[in-house]
């Protein structure tokens, strides 16, 4: 039975239910740097339920004891944390850590856990689990699930990627769905669970600033842009089946497109929201390989376990187009890669030209100047920039850039400010899913890839450092890139 939506505008944040929260791959790296402590941080912040245990899982041979699990929390948390191991709420969190193995054919050891940790408790707390195991383990894990009848009165996460095509996403979403309505199951992308993109939503919908020019008829050309510093930092069995589009652009970028493009919702409840975005997707158009650039930088095929003909690309730029009334027209331009110039998180929205010139045309031209935009730079903590152009003092009438900046830093008390993980991880005990993909959203991106991942255009080098092949410019043109910022 679907459950009753949470609405994202209450006066005050409810605390969660009392609950036991499950770790599959409690001993791997993403429960180490982000899961323990973002949990130790919620506690931190009093945010946590008023009653609650954690119980760490893992196959039986990464079993730990109670005492094991609470050292390696302990370790994660002060290497990894920003509230440190220490004082009374290190102590209760402590406290509420248990292990529990489990394997397929013996599940035992984690059912006497949880029965342990719920009988502590006391009543009927909620269960949450957290699948933050590999994808080839997914199936049993879930199955596990319902077969010991611990999916009752349980929601789930479930960790990207969510399929890597249209045939491996339904048969992933009719695995889940076979224990676990809709209303139950959280697909987690930590980029949603930034506060920044959270301020997309504020910034269109709360000011009648912007909402009234946020479309075709004053919009040029949309970006949305995340370059990465790294390289695949020896993830080379992981990234060589994968590639930046389906990590990178299938699951973050088209995500906050989504945001940037949707319609205003009728109210900010998680059915509403998550309504408009996947409209949104449904007005995607298959995506046209002759429209993407896709790029491998210099280097990438010595990497140790890289195969030396690998066509895997590390950059992947593309247009894209949505088929509605509010974008017709107007093209979104999507870049990621690894080992480019800067790591960044930005959206940029590039305003058409004033309809009538009082300036020279070439004045803009010749001096490099750039076109009105708002940037949002979602990385945390954030800005917000809106660029126009000014009078340069003088006799002369002659143009030059100028901004003005918001920027998160500084303007807010950020002293219990939630990342990603931390504010999901919330939201999901909350049962408010506003930030979470649905099923038919992540099929729908999936069948609007299908024409690139059965034609993918061959890759082309990069060198480390760089913004990613030349071929972006003429990708983009007649615009140009955000990125790198002009000064």
């Amino acid at each position: 039975m679907a459950q009753p939506t949470p609405t994202r505008t209450a006066p005050s944040d409810p605390r969660p239910d009392d609950h036991v929260i499950v770790l599959f791959g409690a001993t791997g790296d993403l429960a180490r740097r982000k899961l323990l402590p973002g949990l130790f941080h919620l506690a931190h912040a009093g945010l946590m339920p008023e009653h609650y245990r954690v119980v760490g899982s893992a196959p039986g041979a990464h079993a730990l004891s109670d005492e094991e699990f609470r050292t390696h929390a302990r370790e994660a948390v002060a290497e990894f944390g920003r509230s440190k191991p220490q004082g009374e709420v290190w102590e209760a969190f402590e406290e509420a850590l248990s292990f529990g193995a489990a394997d397929p054919e013996d599940p035992q050891p984690l059912l006497a856990a949880v029965q342990k940790a719920e009988q502590a408790l006391g009543g009927r707390p909620r269960r949450l689990f957290h699948l933050a195991v590999p994808p080839v383990a997914f199936s049993s894990v879930v199955q596990l699930l319902g077969d010991t009848g611990l999916a009752q009165n349980a929601r789930v996460i479930v960790e990207k990627p969510f399929g890597t095509d249209l045939p491996s996403a339904r048969a992933l979403n009719a695995t889940i769905h076979a224990v676990f309505d809709e209303s139950r199951i959280f697909r987690i992308d930590h980029f949603l669970g930034k506060e920044s993109v959270d301020n997309i939503l504020a910034l269109r919908f709360a000011n009648g600033l912007f909402e009234p020019i946020w479309n075709r008829d004053h919009i040029s050309h949309v970006q949305i842009d995340v370059p990465e510093q790294i390289s695949i930092e020896g993830r080379a069995r992981f990234f060589e089946g994968t590639g930046t589009f389906r990590d990178m652009i299938a699951t973050h970028l088209f995500q906050i497109m989504g945001f940037v493009a949707m319609e205003p919702p009728t109210t900010l409840d998680a059915h509403a929201l998550r309504d408009e975005k996947e409209k949104v997707f449904q007005s995607l158009r298959p995506l046209d390989p002759a429209h993407v650039v896709r790029g491998q930088y210099a280097g990438y095929r010595d990497e140790p376990g890289v195969d030396p003909h690998s066509d895997t690309e590390t950059f992947v730029a593309l247009r894209v187009e949505l088929d509605n009334w509010r974008w017709a027209g107007v093209p979104f331009f999507l870049r990621s890669g690894k080992s480019l110039a800067q790591g960044r998180h930005m959206v940029t929205l590039g305003f058409r030209e004033p309809a009538l010139r009082m300036f020279p045309v070439d004045v803009a031209q010749s001096t490099g100047l750039r076109s009105n935009a708002l940037v949002i730079d979602f990385d945390d903590p954030g800005s917000i920039k809106a660029r126009f152009l000014t009078k340069e003092p003088g006799p002369a009438m002659r143009l030059e850039d100028a901004e003005m900046v918001f920027r998160y830093a500084g303007s807010y008390n950020e002293e219990h400010a939630l990342e990603g993980y931390e504010r999901l991880i919330l939201d999901a005990m909350l049962g408010d899913q506003s930030l979470f993909t649905r099923s038919d959203g992540i099929e729908r991106l999936w069948e609007a890839a299908t024409p690139l991942l059965k034609n993918p255009p061959p890759v082309e080098l990069y060198a480390p450092g760089s913004w990613g092949p030349d071929r972006i410019q003429q990708l983009i043109a007649p615009y140009r890139w955000s990125l790198p910022d002009h000064h």
